[in-house]
């Protein structure tokens, strides 16, 4: 184990200029803010970009030429993943391929917990087919896969407080943003010559329905003809309906539910447990 902190004064002089991609979102934003090393941000929109002294390039994955240019200079790419659409993993190929033709010596991916081609969870497999994207081009790695977000679960419950979904007793190791942006800045910090993957989980597995109790919310199991029914009225695309429901059966699969030791073996600190607060 090491202190983040530690690592960034000793290793500030061995890392170049990082990219930090997502600057705008959740982690991204974090990541950017906190990181103590040379760095650049970037965003799809200029007028969203947060307030910085750091240089900040705009482009979108899927924009090859603007992604090239964006990455001119820039040593570790930190990839954050982008939006979930039926194009998403053809602007990540497109993003890895310009970093490799802009001469980027790293990437870190902020991934998923149970990536794989056949994931529960459809999107997930953006996320493995993105990893293997990366291996191929040869360049250095290291991918993230972390476990659903904490402040995600909340975000499921319907207006009356109750979380419904197909997730059975099924049990999850939700992890926070701050522990996830810890690890990123941990790994980001290192000089490292190896390509690896942790996989970022909170401190314990809960079920949905004590998830819930824990954050003043209720949970209501559904079954899967259930839960695809009851989000048919949102007028949303399969794809992303899928996506919606499948979380839930990742969830009972127990696919998400594995405790790792990886944020305290990055980052010092146990990961934070959920809370209402």
């Amino acid at each position: 184990m090491y202190d983040v902190r530690h690592t960034r004064v000793h290793r500030a002089h061995t890392v170049g200029m990082i990219l930090v991609t997502g600057a705008t979102g959740q982690v991204g934003g974090r990541v950017a803010a906190r990181l103590a090393l040379p760095h650049a941000l970037l965003v799809r929109d200029a007028a969203k970009a947060p307030e910085t002294d750091k240089p900040v390039k705009v482009a979108e994955y899927a924009d090859k030429s603007r992604m090239h240019a964006a990455l001119q200079g820039i040593e570790t790419l930190f990839l954050v993943s982008g939006r979930e659409d039926r194009h998403r993993l053809a602007a990540h190929k497109t993003a890895v391929d310009a970093a490799v033709e802009a001469g980027v010596e790293r990437i870190v991916y902020l991934s998923f917990e149970s990536a794989a081609p056949d994931c529960t969870f459809t999107f997930g497999r953006d996320h493995w087919h993105t990893e293997q994207h990366i291996r191929a081009t040869g360049l250095r790695y290291t991918f993230l896969r972390d476990n659903m977000y904490q402040e995600m679960i909340p975000r499921l419950a319907g207006a009356d407080g109750v979380i419904r979904g197909p997730a059975g007793d099924g049990r999850l190791a939700a992890i926070s943003y701050e522990d996830v942006a810890d690890a990123a800045i941990a790994v980001l910090t290192e000089k490292s010559d190896k390509s690896e993957t942790y996989r970022l989980s909170g401190p314990e597995a809960l079920t949905l329905a004590e998830a819930a109790e824990r954050l003043g919310l209720r949970y209501e199991p559904e079954t899967v003809e259930e839960a695809y029914a009851a989000r048919a009225h949102y007028g949303a695309p399969e794809f992303e309906v899928a996506g919606w429901v499948t979380s839930y059966q990742a969830i009972a699969n127990g696919d998400l539910a594995e405790v790792t030791g990886d944020v305290e073996r990055l980052t010092g600190h146990r990961p934070r447990s959920l809370s209402a607060n």
